[in-house]
């Protein structure tokens, strides 16, 4: 196994390997590594959909065993634009940056993502390290966010992005069966590492003890000043990659791209520990 760091103050390239031929040593350095860089990035792998299922769970009971984060419908062709469209409506408010499941009571460990069609120009994902970002924060403003909590909703997030609800009311796709907007501290303990980081991202609002306005100008503050370099990166996929990243210190987000043009990933969630992850409905 090679292992290649990015230019950021995170992730690396990982060649050398076969993600669907693993043995317990190889398990144990991707391990060790995931905890070290947040972001492994596996190119040319190109995983079948039960391969990366069985990959994924080398690392925790999963949340999502698979998902499809695609623009196509059924018959292969691509979807309309069109604003009543549930599917676009996430695809579109995944290009904000956000944690996986902050919203719901437990939030994900991780997530493994493989590349299947992409599209000529654009559809990059990027991630921020949010352990850099809390250790780069002015003193005072680790001594202002250390015991705050915001809330975190998906209701919220994609209200606030212009993607509400169709005509009936309603919301279809994942997550928005939690109504009960969980409280999270703004700055995390990893339980792995020990290192502290930001949990903010799109989801989150409404800090207690806070006005709406002080909230807002707040968590946006820490978003911008998150999201610089070096502490992001942006990766131009290839069919066949595969990445494993660390839902508890990084956030991320879908670069946008001619919706035009087919983008095919897959998604598996890894679920979160309940005794690190849990937050209670309030």
């Amino acid at each position: 196994m090679q292992i290649q760091p990015l230019d950021a103050s995170f992730g690396a390239i990982v060649t050398g390997v076969n993600l669907d031929r693993m043995d317990k040593p190889l398990l144990s350095a991707i391990h060790e590594s995931w905890l070290e860089y947040g972001l492994l990035i596996f190119p040319e792998q190109f995983l079948t959909n039960a391969a990366q299922i069985t990959f994924a769970r080398n690392f925790g009971e999963l949340e999502i065993d698979l998902a499809a984060i695609s623009n196509l419908l059924r018959d292969g062709k691509v979807r309309d634009d069109q604003p009543d469209d549930e599917v676009l409506k996430v695809l579109k408010g995944n290009m904000g940056w956000h944690m996986d499941s902050t919203y719901m009571p437990v939030q994900a460990t991780g997530a493994v993502f493989t590349a299947h069609v992409v599209p000529e120009k654009g559809g990059e994902t990027a991630w921020a390290d949010m352990r850099a970002a809390y250790d780069a924060l002015p003193a005072s403003q680790k001594e202002e966010v250390n015991g705050l909590k915001a809330y975190h909703s998906l209701y919220y997030s994609q209200k606030r992005a212009g993607f509400g609800p169709s005509a009936n009311g309603s919301y279809i796709g994942y997550g928005f069966n939690n109504q009960e907007p969980p409280l999270r501290p703004l700055v995390k303990i990893h339980p792995e590492t020990g290192r502290p980081n930001l949990v903010i991202g799109r989801h989150a609002y409404g800090i207690e003890g806070l006005s709406a306005e002080a909230s807002e100008k707040l968590l946006t503050d820490l978003l911008e000043f998150s999201c610089q370099a070096p502490r992001v990166y942006q990766h131009q996929w290839q069919a066949g990659d595969a990445v494993l990243w660390d839902n508890r210190c990084l956030m991320h987000r879908a670069c946008s791209w001619d919706l035009r043009e087919a983008r095919v990933m897959y998604h598996t969630r890894i679920a979160g520990d309940p005794s690190s992850e849990y937050a209670a409905a309030v």
